[in-house]
């Protein structure tokens, strides 16, 4: 008779990140490191109910993208001259903090700037994102590092928002 594995004793499984929010037109793309397992799980960035980036954008515009479907949120994203993807294409993380991401695969930056003659600035959602900032630099785009919109980081809402704000319109 075999043993019963231990599923604790289980390598966490690799995993690949969503697709990116992107057009030829967009001015600015907003990253963040991966999609969390809400969003992995309803495939739709940022997806977990407390996350506050919808929230943030929506007060940003004076629209509530919260109450919108996901669908309508991506092309109201676009619609602003904005994409959103993530700095890391596939990683194992066995939870749901950034500081958790290891054997991280970044994305290809530099083939979606070459889809996008219009795109200036990069703004990061976080820290573990802002990691990537010489990297974004250094195909001559403009980086933000933004507070992050993740519930984890407790910073309140009024000043992440500010930070927004003076990242993205500023």
């Amino acid at each position: 008779m075999s043993p019963i594995p231990d599923p604790s004793s289980a390598e966490p499984q690799r995993l690949s990140g969503l697709a990116p929010i992107f057009a030829g037109h967009i001015r600015l793309l907003i990253l963040g490191s991966f999609p969390s397992p809400a969003s992995l799980a309803a495939q739709q960035y940022y997806g977990h109910r407390q996350n506050h980036f919808w929230r943030l954008l929506g007060a940003l515009w004076g629209e509530d993208l919260q109450a919108l479907p996901y669908p309508e949120r991506t092309a109201r994203v676009l619609a602003h001259g904005i994409g959103i993807w993530d700095v890391y294409q596939a990683c194992v993380r066995p939870g749901a903090l950034d500081a958790d991401i290891r054997a991280g695969e970044a994305n290809d930056f530099a083939a979606l700037v070459g889809q996008a003659p219009a795109l200036r600035r990069v703004c990061f959602n976080g820290r573990t994102a802002a990691k990537f900032a010489p990297r974004l630099a250094a195909l001559g785009l403009e980086t933000r590092v933004l507070p992050s919109s993740s519930p984890a980081y407790t910073l309140a809402f009024a000043a992440k928002l500010e930070g927004w704000r003076q990242g993205l319109l500023g």
